[in-house]
């Protein structure tokens, strides 16, 4: 709960909520009775002909003087639970606390209420306590009081805090877009791929690296029995980062007609590498399982080193398999003249498309008559576009709901090589510019000058201290979340920064919000969590458009650590049965693994009293914890501080202009020194451990890029430091090592700490 103190404190976070504990919306139907929430609210025309009866119920016991003096405020009363703040109102953020029967009250409006109409309380409410407390004034209007005052009614309604930018998406100061996650499965090893049939089931089919596909119901439970297994064939090792192994898999547009899926993976064939793209048919007799006898191979390409191997493969709405396979692998693209990615006449490094339909009899695939190459010379007929690096995730757009802009669209993230991770929206016959452009900037400066390059510039590209392996994602077009649609969200590999960029119409730029983890009361919801492992290894939409991501704590193909999560906006949702669809029936032959979530909202307060110091002697507890990671951009810093014998693990804060002592630049002892610590992975739980080991009770915000200026004269002592928030010291987090770091000065972390779950104004 939220209180006020002597200085003028505005809430960090705001939370609008119903009384079904889910976020507010907009009703699809003009609401009549409670008019004032008919733009958003927590009423749909269902409910509010409910109340509109239930006050004409009330108001027939009351005769013209009576009607006169308290309709107004039984209507008042009535029509907060249409409030987009009705679970403040009613005291029900909590589902296992009991809900109010009348809106909490600011006191001078529950005074005037009193006063005027209190033979109404005992037809509005049942609740025994209210009845009892009816004839004192005093003692009825202290029992509606609420806790925190500023969701009274209705001084909530003039509150700019509360009722500015409502509906839409939350962002913190600095233009962080606050979501949140819902875990749909876990226990997975490197998943890479979650793709659905389309066959209007709604199951989903998630990937893992070794060459295991596993079948999900809508329900989230996981049939025991594998849907495709080629462990055996799929080469792979348990090494961190090897990019070999299953990479991509997708189901035919006719899946439902003809039970064909195709499949993107790493062979080893004697001492050669290859990518093999394969067809396999579902068996006849069981829909949940391929029959692996069915494999037939449409395409195999050498690769010359390990790395770089591609591994997107899907259909676009041309009805052709598009195929994305990287440039060969090492460093620059070092193959031939101008490299791979240039050649036309080399597959690597390159957008395929082939037609596979009705290849039954006859060749596997053949070539579509208006691939741009098919007439060129010494050009390879497959190749759609070239001068791509190693593309990591592509999709296509489904366009706007309701005006289908943006329609079939593909968008690709292509991992950079020294210095910059780029998107783009994939056209038929162009040139993406590598080796000789990485990004925006040049890499080959022979080829880069070339006037016949004649390159597709990224739509966006960001530099390797944002991140350094792109992951591409999903134009959101989903029925659930209004807010985000046209969104194009994405990530990062190994900063595990999550992205999003939207087409501005004006300009026709892409404009850049990062993504954060909702904090405080945002993701407060029942089933939804703040915090996701680090390395995002894929994106995915369902059969209904709703967007996903994976990502693993441990980037190895044999780490069961990872976790598939649905992303969420708290701040509005979509209409009441708006979205509702009825799956087709599955038969299971399989025994069934209900799910188990196990992530949990990452909780940054604490109930240590407060004090005065800015440092701490307390030894570090020595833990491992494991390597969960959450994103947010609330910082958090302090002022410098020396204990008199500082122990391994002191923290002290250093850099606020205003030599405030709840903020500052992260300094840490470790091994007889101060030093810093970088903001790599840097979040609110880290911030948390800061914070409390300073004696406050809340972290505020996790402060990134130097935000306290720069502890060039110390030597930094932590990088990629990972916490669950609870460990007593950062040396108890996961870390690279002390003294260990791949960052600089101006990647210094910080922290603002306080009190209370306000921030000063």
């Amino acid at each position: 709960i939220r209180r006020r103190r002597n200085v003028l404190r505005a809430p960090v976070f705001l939370h609008p909520q119903c009384l079904d504990f889910k976020p507010p919306f907009k009703p699809q139907d003009d609401l009549q009775f409670c008019a004032m929430y008919r733009n958003f609210g927590c009423c749909d025309s269902a409910k509010d002909k409910e109340l509109m009866a239930k006050f004409y119920k009330i108001m027939d016991n009351f005769d013209y003087y009576g009607y006169a003096s308290c309709a107004g405020y039984v209507q008042d009363l009535l029509c907060q639970e249409c409030s987009p703040y009705a679970a403040h109102l009613f005291d029900a953020e909590d589902p296992n606390t009991p809900i109010r029967t009348l809106p909490g009250l600011c006191p001078d409006y529950c005074s005037q209420f009193w006063l005027k109409c209190r033979s109404t309380i005992t037809l509005l409410s049942d609740d025994p306590q209210l009845a009892e407390a009816e004839p004192d004034q005093d003692r009825f209007c202290q029992h509606l009081e609420l806790e925190d005052p500023d969701y009274c009614y209705p001084h909530l309604l003039s509150n700019e805090q509360l009722t500015q930018n409502l509906g839409r998406v939350r962002a913190d100061p600095e233009g962080c877009l606050q979501l949140c996650l819902e875990e749909i499965a876990n226990g997975l090893r490197n998943p890479l791929s979650m793709v659905y049939a389309n066959d209007g089931t709604h199951r989903f089919f998630i990937a893992e690296q070794v060459g295991l596909v596993w079948t999900y119901l809508p329900d989230r439970s996981k049939l025991e029995k594998p849907f495709l297994n080629i462990t055996k064939a799929v080469l792979t090792s348990p090494w961190e980062g090897d990019e070999r192994g299953f990479l991509g898999m997708t189901f035919h547009p006719n899946y439902k007609y003809n039970r064909k899926l195709y499949v993107y993976y790493s062979v080893e064939i004697g001492f050669d590498e290859r990518i093999r793209i394969s067809e396999f048919r579902v068996s006849p007799s069981d829909m949940n399982v391929v029959d692996h006898g069915s494999e037939r191979i449409i395409l195999e390409v050498d690769e010359p080193a390990s790395n770089h191997n591609g591994g997107m493969v899907m259909f676009a709405d041309d009805g052709y398999l598009y195929i994305f396979t990287g440039d060969g692998g090492m460093a620059g693209d070092p193959f031939g003249k101008y490299g791979n990615s240039q050649n036309k006449s080399a597959l690597l490094g390159k957008v395929l498309r082939i037609d596979v339909d009705d290849n039954d009899r006859g060749p596997l695939y053949r070539i579509p008559s208006d691939n741009p190459f098919v007439h060129e010379r010494g050009a390879r007929p497959e190749v759609y576009a070239y001068g791509v690096r190693n593309m990591w995730r592509c999709s296509v757009d489904r366009g706007d709901p309701l005006t289908k802009e943006g329609k079939g669209r593909i968008f690709c993230g292509d991992v950079g090589q020294n210095k910059f991770e780029e998107i783009d929206i994939i056209e038929k016959g162009r040139n993406y510019g590598w080796r000789a452009k990485e990004g925006f900037s040049c890499y080959d400066k022979k080829l880069c000058t070339n006037s016949s390059l004649d390159d597709v510039l990224p739509i966006y590209a960001y530099p390797h201290k944002m991140g350094k392996s792109v992951t591409g994602g999903y134009v959101y077009r989903g029925c659930e979340y209004p807010n985000l649609n046209g969104m194009y969200i994405f990530g990062d590999f190994m900063s595990g920064r999550m992205m999003s960029l939207q087409e501005n119409k004006n300009t026709g730029q892409w404009d850049y919000h990062e993504i954060c983890m909702g904090m405080g009361l945002t993701c407060a919801f029942p089933g939804l969590i703040n915090n996701y492992y680090q390395y995002i290894i894929s994106f995915a939409e369902d059969e209904a458009g709703e967007l996903y991501f994976m990502s693993t704590g441990v980037p190895s193909a044999t780490s069961p650590t990872g976790v598939v999560y649905k992303l969420v906006d708290p701040s509005r949702r979509a209409p009441p049965r708006q979205c509702h669809y009825d799956p087709l029936p599955v038969r299971v032959k399989s025994k069934l693994i209900k799910f188990k979530p196990k992530e949990k909202a990452a909780a940054v307060t604490t109930t240590l009293p407060p004090t005065t110091t800015t440092t701490t002697t307390k030894p570090p507890r020595h833990t491992r914890r494991k390597n969960r990671r959450k994103k947010g951009k609330h910082r958090l810093e302090s002022e410098s501080a020396s204990a008199a014998v500082p122990q391994n693990g002191v923290v002290r804060l250093a850099g606020d202009e205003q030599g405030r002592d709840d903020r500052g630049r992260v300094e840490i002892f470790a091994n007889g020194e101060w030093g810093t610590v970088c903001d790599d992975l840097w979040n609110t739980k880290n911030a948390a451990v800061v914070c409390r080991q300073l004696g406050f009770r809340f972290a505020l915000k996790a402060s990134k890029h130097s935000e306290f200026g720069e502890g060039k004269s110390l030597r930094i002592l932590l990088d990629d430091v990972q916490c669950e928030g609870t460990e007593e010291s950062l040396l108890g987090c996961q870390h690279t090592g002390v003294g260990m770091h791949n960052c600089a000065h101006y990647e210094d972390a910080g922290v603002i700490c306080g009190n209370s779950d306000y921030v000063d104004a």
